[in-house]
Order: structure tokens, then sequence, then C-alpha cells
């Protein structure tokens, strides 16, 4: 096969949510400054799940990812010796209970414990992007041929800004409001090689806008001890911004003389940033490519922001839940688009995916890929 025909496939999905959760009268009670801002009205979150702070619980940001990294092992038909690339994008590198870890790479730590010592290792950092950077580069790897297989791994203790907020947050116009919209989550993802057209990524492109770069930020609170996360909603929700996905697309796909409504996507997952904002995104992508979205599927509403694991949680989800092979939760399959479903039949024979980062740098972009043998 040539380097211009080899193509990568999603090969299996795994997932890690923690047992605790917590609702909005709970998460109410520990911010005294919300007032009667309905936090289910804004967000359309119903609750999220928490990690256990007890370091004996394992549910650090590595902890985990590693049980993620475990969970898409088993249902992949690779082992982790056979891997050539384990890729990390944890934003929130904590191991040991609260350490932040820059090095040793999360990546290389990874490995180790589950057995890909052969493995090349690193570690990416794109904000709410970085699973989606790092399939983009596992991709490319894996058509150059410098690779056969990989994962992208993520776990994210991304209810640490929650905290800061919880203590800091003065009114629901506060830049830190956000982030009494994040949960705690960790996925991973292998690719390898497809040696068939109805199983594989058709394309992955990013881009990012430094324009935006400064409306969402993750820093040091000059507050108290902790991480802050700053977000304008306003800003970030314009509709000016959200016609950055689209405008992408469509000329990415007119470059190659094809149209939205010709690449017949049967869903579409936005960042689960919430129910009002993926409403919006599709509604705008409607109008900008006049054509219908596919139905939107969503999991935010249980398990809240889950930062760079968001569309590939969403994506396992949905695949166990249409394979009855139960699911991770009890996320919704309805959308605001009313493009074509994607029945039983259709789903046994492979459904074609569009996934939609949104990521504070700012970055957007579109993964395309069906999805027929993975395992979920």
């Amino acid at each position: 096969m040539s380097t211009t025909e080899r193509r990568s496939r999603i090969e299996a999905l795994g997932a890690f949510l923690p047992a605790g959760r917590e609702t909005n009268d709970e998460l109410r009670a520990k911010v005294p400054n919300l007032g009667d801002a309905d936090v289910r009205r804004i967000t359309g979150i119903a609750e999220r799940r928490v990690h256990d702070p007890d370091p004996a619980a394992g549910e650090d940001s590595f902890g985990m990812a590693l049980a993620a990294a475990r969970d898409c092992l088993a249902v992949s038909r690779h082992r982790a010796a056979d891997l050539d690339v384990v890729i990390s994008a944890s934003i929130t590198r904590v191991k040991d209970g609260s350490r932040f870890h820059f090095e040793p790479s999360f990546a290389g730590m990874l490995a180790k414990e589950l057995g890909a010592r052969p493995a090349i290792s690193f570690d990416v950092s794109n904000a709410c992007a970085g699973m989606m950077t790092g399939v983009w580069l596992l991709d490319r790897m894996i058509r150059s041929g410098a690779v056969r297989s990989g994962m992208v791994v993520s776990g994210e203790q991304a209810t640490r800004v929650a905290r800061t907020a919880a203590r800091e947050l003065r009114d629901s116009y506060d830049p830190q409001f956000a982030s009494l919209s994040v949960g705690d989550s960790a996925a991973a993802v292998v690719l390898d090689e497809s040696t068939d057209a109805a199983d594989r990524i058709h394309y992955i492109e990013l881009m990012t806008c430094a324009e935006y770069s400064h409306l969402c930020l993750g820093m040091p609170s000059d507050r108290s001890q902790g991480i802050g996360l700053y977000t304008d909603n306003k800003k970030m929700h314009d509709r000016e911004r959200l016609k950055l996905w689209p405008r992408f697309h469509e000329d990415f796909l007119a470059k190659n003389g094809r149209r939205f409504e010709d690449e017949e996507f049967d869903h579409i997952i936005q960042h689960q940033v919430g129910t009002r904002f993926i409403e919006y995104a599709n509604r705008t992508a409607e109008a900008e490519f006049a054509a219908p979205m596919p139905p939107s599927l969503q999991v935010v509403e249980q398990y809240g922001n889950t930062a760079t694991t968001s569309h590939f949680l969403t994506l396992r989800d949905h695949l166990r839940r249409t394979r009855g092979a139960g699911a991770t939760g009890t996320g919704t399959g309805t959308g605001t688009g009313s493009g074509p479903g994607a029945g039983p039949a259709r789903e046994a024979a492979g459904a074609k995916y569009l996934l939609v980062p949104a990521a504070s740098g700012l970055v957007t972009g579109a993964l395309s890929a069906t999805v027929t043998h993975a395992g979920a």
C-alpha cells in the first residue's frame, strides 16, 4: 500500500468515570455567591462526575488515564506491547494525589505501566483539543508509515478549577462561572491502519485562531491557592466566533470539490461545553452550510464538560448503547439537527461521525470517520 493510500481507523475506545457524582444542588451549597443563578438552565448540566481526592482511590489524572487505557486495550485486538506509540493529552497532569507533573512525561509513565515499553511516548498540550490533537498526530504518523498503531489517552481532574471558583466566584457573570460546568473523566482511543473504506478516519483537520486566545485562560489564581479558569462566555459563544468551524470546514471541502451535504454524516459530536452551546453551534452551522445538521450526540447533561476527553467519551457512550452493551452513562442521542438519522441497520453497517473541537487557543476543525469494527 502506498503512502498516499494509507489511512487510519478508530480501532478501540475506552473510558473511566469516577463513581462520585455532584448534582447542581450539591454544587450550589459550596458556592455562596451563586445567588439565584440556575446552573441547569444556563448550561443544561444536571450533574458531573467528581474524583475521589483520597490518593488511595487512584483517581488523580494519571490513575484515571491508566484505567481508561486498560479499558481500551480490553476491547482492542492489540496488546499494549504491540503499540508503536503512546500519546498523553491531559491538561491536568496530576499524579500521586496532588502532585503536578511535567517530567517524566505522562505518556512515558503510562506506557511503562501498561507494558508498552517499546513504544514511542510523548505528551501534547492543546487545551480541550488535546486528544483531538493527539489523534491528528497519530493519524499522520500512521498515514506516513512511521507507525502501525498507537494510543491517545487523557485523564482530567477538571473539577480542581470548580473548587477554586467555589471560593472566589462573585456572581453568575464572574469569568469563573464556566468552571462550575466541568466534570472529571478519562478516555483512550487506539488507532491503527485501515484496510476498509467503511472503517476509517476520512480526514482530520485542525486550525488555531489566536485572535480569540484570551477568551478562555487557565492559570494559577491570584486570589487564593489553586488553579483558576477564566472565560468570557459571551464572546466565546458569539455568533461570529462560532462561524469559524463551518467556514474552515466549508473551505476544506470546497478544495476537494465537495459540500457539507455530500458528506452524509449520521451524527455530529460537538465539544461538550453545555447543551445551549451545542444547540447554538449547530444552528449557526446550519445557516453557514445552508444544510441541516445530523443528529447531535451529547453526554454533557450527565458528565459535564470533561475537557480533552469529551468527544471520545461521547462516541464510546453512543457505540455501547447502540450495540446493546450498556453505557458509561445515560447520554442522549437527540439533537437540534434534522439531517439523516442512523437507524439500526446503518449503525450495524458503520455510521459516519463528525467530531468538532472547540478549545481555548482558539482551536477548531473537523474529524470525519466511519466507525464499523471499533471495540467499545
